[in-house]
C-alpha cells in the first residue's frame, strides 16, 4: 500500500485541526507556514507583561465549541484548566445588562431575561417573544436579512438591542448589525442557546493562546513524525514543483487566509482564486492598558462590557490579572474597528477612564488585525472547500455555517480532512 502524504499550508488553527485529523487517518502530514509560530490570529506575541506574553487578540470560547474542546483533549490538553467557565454575563459596568444564573436550559434564559438590570419589562418581554419566535421556526431566517432587520422584524426594544444584540453580534461575528447576515446569527443562537448543559457559558483563556492550544499540537503531531516547517512561505513556485503535485498518494490542503490561498492558486485555478481574494474582511483592535491607580484590585468581572459609539469604540474589557495572572492588565477589545491605531487606543483609554472611573491608565500595546475575520455579511459569498482533484482549503472563511471563530476554523480543517477519504 502507498504511503499517503498531506501537505498543509497554515499552521493556524484550522490547518493545525487538520492535521491532527490527518495524522489520525494515516496522513504522512508536512506543516508549513510562514510565520515561526503557530496559532495564526489566535497566538501570543513576543511581548511580555508580569512575565506573561501579550496576545494577538482576546479570543472567548464559548460552552458550545464541542470541537475545538475536543481537540484540545485529544493533543493532551485539559480545557478545563485551561479555561476559566463562567455563564453568560454581558453586563456593563453599571450593571445594566443581560447575566444568565448557572440554572439548566431553557431556565437560564428566561431567569437571566427576568432579572436583567435595567431593562423594563417591554423589553424584557420583547426578547422573550423574541427567544420563543426563533425557537418556533427553527433557527433560521431568510438568507438576506440583516440582523438589524431580524431584529426589526421581531420588534425587540431599542435597550434589548444596544445592550445585547449589537453586543453579541459584533463579538460573535465581528460585522455591524446594519450588515451582519441573520441567518447565521441565529445559528451561533441555536447552538449556545439549544446545545446542552454549559453551551452558553464563556470560556475564557487563563493562559497564553500559544499554550491555550498552538504549542501542545505541534508537539503532539512531531511526536507522531509529521514534518514541520515554520517560517517557510510557499510560493507558486513551489506549488508547480513535485513535491506539490496533487495525485491520489498526495493531497495539498491550503490553510492559510484567503488572499495567500488566492495568491497559491491564481495560475491554475483561477476562478476559485479570484472569489478567494474578492472577500471581505472586517479588523479588531486591542488595546493594552495597565492600570497602575495603588488601589487597583481588579474588575468586578473577568469580562466587563462596555457602552460604545463613535467616539467610544471597544466593546467589552478582560481582566487580565483574574484571568492571566498579569497585575493591572486590561484588555479592551474592538470589533469591527475602523480609524487609525493610535487615535483607536487613546479614544478606548477615555473611555474605560471614563465608564469604570479608573485612574493611573496607561497604554501597553495596540495590536490592529486589518483582516481579522471574514465579513459576516448576507451578500458575502465563501468559496468552497474543493479546489480541484486532490487539492482543498480549509479555514474559517470556507463555505461552512459558521462565522470567522476558532470552533469555524477547527471544523473546518477536520472537515477537510473528512473529504480526503474519498480519494
Amino acid at each position: 500500500m502507498h504511503e499517503k502524504h498531506l501537505r498543509i499550508v497554515g499552521a493556524g488553527w484550522a490547518g493545525l485541526s487538520a492535521a491532527v485529523a490527518a495524522v489520525q487517518d494515516g496522513w504522512h502530514v508536512h506543516l508549513y507556514d510562514t510565520a515561526h509560530a503557530a496559532g495564526g490570529r489566535a497566538r501570543s506575541l513576543a511581548q511580555h507583561v508580569a512575565g506573561r506574553p501579550l496576545d494577538n487578540g482576546q479570543h472567548v470560547l464559548i460552552g458550545a465549541y464541542r470541537s475545538t474542546l475536543s481537540l484540545m483533549r485529544t493533543v493532551g490538553l485539559d480545557p478545563d484548566a485551561l479555561l476559566q467557565r463562567i455563564p453568560l454575563n454581558l453586563r456593563f459596568a453599571d450593571g445594566q445588562g443581560l447575566a444568565l444564573p448557572d440554572l439548566a436550559q431553557p431556565w437560564n434564559v428566561l431567569a437571566g431575561i427576568a432579572q436583567a438590570k435595567g431593562w423594563r419589562w417591554r423589553d424584557k418581554l420583547s426578547l422573550l417573544t423574541a427567544c420563543w419566535q426563533w425557537q418556533r421556526q427553527g433557527f433560521v431566517c431568510p438568507v438576506h436579512r440583516t440582523v438589524e432587520q431580524l431584529c426589526a422584524h421581531h420588534q425587540l426594544s431599542h435597550r434589548v438591542v444596544q445592550q445585547l444584540i449589537e453586543p453579541l453580534c459584533l463579538s460573535a461575528l465581528n460585522t455591524p448589525v446594519a450588515q451582519a447576515s441573520a441567518l447565521v446569527f441565529l445559528r451561533v443562537l441555536r447552538d449556545a442557546i439549544q446545545g446542552g448543559p454549559g453551551s452558553a457559558d464563556l470560556l475564557m483563556p487563563a493562559t497564553d493562546l500559544s499554550a491555550l492550544f498552538p504549542n501542545a499540537c505541534l508537539a503532539w503531531l512531531a511526536a507522531r513524525g509529521s514534518r514541520i516547517h515554520l517560517g517557510q512561505r510557499i510560493t507558486t513556485a513551489d506549488m508547480r514543483s513535485p513535491a506539490f503535485q496533487p495525485s491520489p498518494t498526495q493531497a495539498i490542503v491550503l490553510a492559510c487566509p484567503p488572499g495567500e490561498a488566492a495568491r497559491l492558486t491564481q495560475d491554475a485555478h483561477p476562478s476559485w482564486s479570484l472569489q478567494a481574494g474578492s472577500l471581505s474582511h472586517t479588523a479588531i483592535t486591542t488595546v493594552y492598558l495597565k492600570c497602575a491607580a495603588p488601589n487597583f484590585q481588579g474588575l468586578p468581572h473577568p469580562i466587563v462590557a462596555l457602552h460604545s459609539d463613535v467616539t467610544q469604540p471597544a466593546q467589552f474589557v478582560f481582566d487580565r490579572s483574574a484571568l492571566t495572572g498579569q497585575p493591572g492588565l486590561l484588555a479592551c477589545v474592538v470589533s469591527a474597528s475602523q480609524g487609525e491605531r493610535d487615535a483607536l487606543a487613546q479614544q478606548v483609554q477615555r473611555q474605560v477612564t471614563q465608564q469604570l472611573g479608573l485612574t493611573h491608565l496607561h497604554i501597553i500595546q495596540t495590536v490592529v488585525e486589518k483582516k481579522a475575520t471574514l465579513a459576516c455579511t448576507t451578500a458575502q459569498i465563501r468559496p468552497a472547500a474543493y479546489i480541484a482533484p486532490s487539492m482543498y482549503a480549509c479555514g474559517d472563511y470556507v463555505q461552512g455555517p459558521y462565522p470567522s471563530t476558532l470552533e469555524g476554523a477547527v471544523r473546518s480543517g477536520q472537515q477537510v480532512v473528512t473529504q480526503l477519504r474519498h480519494l
